[in-house]
């Protein structure tokens, strides 16, 4: 089965427009924040109505309190109204409010300025549910990965391009004038292109809308909480952000005192970890193989903890002042570990974010989408806020240092990584098994459509090697139960693995062990599971396929369910086979062979035995001598 790139979503009116409209978002709001901030903190004392301190830390607050207040109203609204609708009224308010804010830099009015960037936060919150609600509408599920890792990607570029801009801008002579001419520009176009959004319209029955902000917080927060895949969801991307604004605010900070750089290193720092969010998020559908694939988020996870914690340990003990340029800054070959964590840092999150915003995507019901969009936007503010506190406590109060910051969230984020495992240990072990295979072989998926994507399945397959089932586990799209030897299954390290991904041990000279087994077989297709079988009940000794033993009909005949026969061709001779002698005590004849795994039509199990699947596995596999 063949796949089109990502990129080939840029190419579709069905997304494109979207794509720019939040990509010129994330632009916009990031040089009107960075131009106020700047502007503040560089302003003479006569100018302010307070102290520039103050002030910051008031500009802040006032971008985030709109996502408490109006966040559960736009969902509502989203799910109710046409989505491309409310994106345009949205980037239409954009338009009018950085109209009135290049007046307000005209002035130089930061109290004015200070109220529209209240707004800005507002249109950002309405917004919201509406961008993410909207995808699954116009992609396809095999789409919403590619779709998710671009916006993401799109957003990271647009945040870091708009906060270097914004710097530019405010280091001119004529900032003012020209921060009023920027923002009214990007605000335009961002409102042309969402103009060109397909619609996306509602799929409940409108209702008159009342703006009840606590009762629909509430409620929006309830609908969130009833689906446990889907709050988790939520609370991994908020954890996600709660890291991200912690690095992020102590970027400038961490150059100055613990790498000795300038104000341009602090833009270079911020470069590299939005280029490896951008980096890993294009990274995780290449992984995933276009599609949702939670055994994705425990690595990045890792990830996460790993480079994290480099940062504490590469960060060098004596600072070197590099302040002169950037130049000396990043050619420092003492910093250049500190470079490496963080990006690769940047990458693992990218990995982290992305298969979480599509499974939340996914899994939500189309009448209640919007509204889970907006639980997650609250409770990524409230994450960020934490953040904030976080950061008071542990630099100011407790008085560690920042790269010690760094080294706690390390740790406290390993605690996360051991939870998000206890919840899909087997989609954790299917995608790293995914990743073995894949590298010690060149596996070619042929048919694998025939696999339906829902229902209990019983799939029939040769048995050419020890790494047939774990080929198939990193190739199918859904987990598999395998039915396996029990001498196997006890196997140390074997047995983690069998364990997670619910392998079911049988022997065969047992007959209690095999009525066991098969009791469990026709459980988990009863509740919609597939389990694969090797009905010749031994690696082959040739290389051809033994006949099938009986035990497959008299599982067949427990279950009314789909079976699928899968062939394999080209293990014969490697390492894990018996050709040359036996398994994993001879000399593999080849490296990266070529493997095929190729899926035959499906059958109901009222017509299907063990001859004819026998017959039907033979002949795929001849189709690939």
């Amino acid at each position: 089965m063949t796949t089109k790139p990502q990129s080939s979503l840029l190419t579709k009116r069905r997304f494109l427009p979207y794509f720019l409209t939040q990509a010129l978002g994330a632009f916009n709001d990031n040089v009107y924040k960075n131009i106020l901030l700047i502007l503040i903190a560089y302003a003479s004392i006569d100018s302010l109505p307070m102290s520039a301190n103050l002030l910051i830390n008031i500009a802040a607050g006032l971008f985030i309190l709109p996502f408490f207040l109006f966040s559960a109203s736009a969902g509502v609204l989203a799910d109710q109204y046409d989505k491309a609708t409310i994106m345009r009224i949205v980037k239409f308010a954009e338009v009018i409010i950085m109209g009135l804010a290049a007046v307000a830099f005209l002035y130089q009015s930061y109290t004015l300025l200070l109220f529209l960037l209240f707004l800005m936060g507002t249109q950002s919150a309405f917004f919201g549910p509406a961008k993410y609600a909207l995808l699954p509408q116009h992609l396809k599920p095999e789409e919403l990965i590619s779709g998710n890792a671009l916006v993401e990607t799109g957003t990271f570029l647009a945040i870091l391009l708009g906060t270097l801009l914004a710097g530019f801008i405010a280091d001119s002579p004529n900032a003012h004038a020209i921060a009023a001419v920027s923002v009214i520009i990007f605000a335009i176009l961002g409102y042309l292109t969402s103009l060109a959004i397909p619609s996306a319209p509602p799929t409940v029955k409108k209702t008159k809308f009342k703006w009840q902000p606590i009762k629909q917080t509430r409620s929006t927060m309830a609908i969130a909480r009833q689906d446990k895949t889907i709050f988790q969801c939520i609370l991994g991307i908020s954890w996600f952000w709660f890291l991200g604004a912690c690095y992020l605010t102590q970027f400038p900070n961490y150059a100055k005192i613990s790498l000795g750089g300038n104000a341009a290193s602090v833009s270079f720092l911020l470069m590299l970890f939005s280029i490896g969010i951008a980096i890993g998020s294009m990274c995780c559908d290449k992984l995933s193989q276009h599609r949702i694939d939670p055994g994705i988020v425990p690595i990045g996870s890792l990830g996460i903890t790993l480079f994290g914690a480099g940062l504490y340990f590469m960060t060098p003990e004596h600072v070197v002042a590099t302040s002169t340029s950037l130049s000396a800054f990043v050619s420092s070959p003492s910093l250049w570990p500190v470079f490496i964590s963080l990006l690769l840092l940047g990458i693992a999150g990218g990995i982290f974010i992305v298969p979480l915003y599509a499974l939340m995507q996914q899994r939500a019901e189309e009448n209640v989408r919007a509204q889970i969009i907006a639980a997650n936007n609250i409770w990524n503010a409230v994450f960020m806020v934490a953040s904030a506190v976080s950061a008071i406590v542990f630099l100011s109060i407790l008085k560690l240092s920042i790269p010690q910051f760094f080294l706690i969230l390390a740790a406290i984020n390993a605690l996360v990584v051991v939870y998000i495992y206890f919840q899909a240990p087997d989609f954790f072990w299917r995608f790293v098994v995914w990743l073995v295979t894949h590298t010690m072989y060149r596996v070619k998926k042929q048919n694998l459509t025939n696999i339906p994507e829902q229902g209990g399945v019983l799939i029939v397959s040769n048995h050419v090697s020890y790494m047939d089932a774990l080929l198939l586990a990193g190739a199918c799209p859904r987990p598999i139960r395998f039915l396996m030897d029990r001498s196997i299954y006890n196997l140390p390290l074997v047995n983690t693995f069998c364990k997670a991904c619910k392998a079911i041990p049988v022997e065969a000279s047992d007959r209690s062990s095999v009525r066991t087994a098969f009791s469990q077989v026709a459980t988990y297709l009863d509740n919609g599971d597939i389990v694969c079988v090797f009905p010749e009940g031994q690696l082959t000794f040739d290389g051809e396929i033994a006949p099938f033993m009986r035990g497959i009909d008299l599982i067949i005949k427990r279950s009314e369910v789909t079976v699928v026969p899968v062939a394999l061709q080209g293990l014969w001779g490697s390492y894990f086979s018996r050709e040359g002698g036996a398994a994993l005590l001879k000399w593999p004849k080849r490296f990266w062979s070529k493997v095929t795994i190729n899926a035959g039509e499906s059958m109901n199990s009222k017509e299907a035995n063990s001859q004819l699947l026998y017959e039907y596995v033979s002949r795929l596999r001849g189709e690939h001598r």
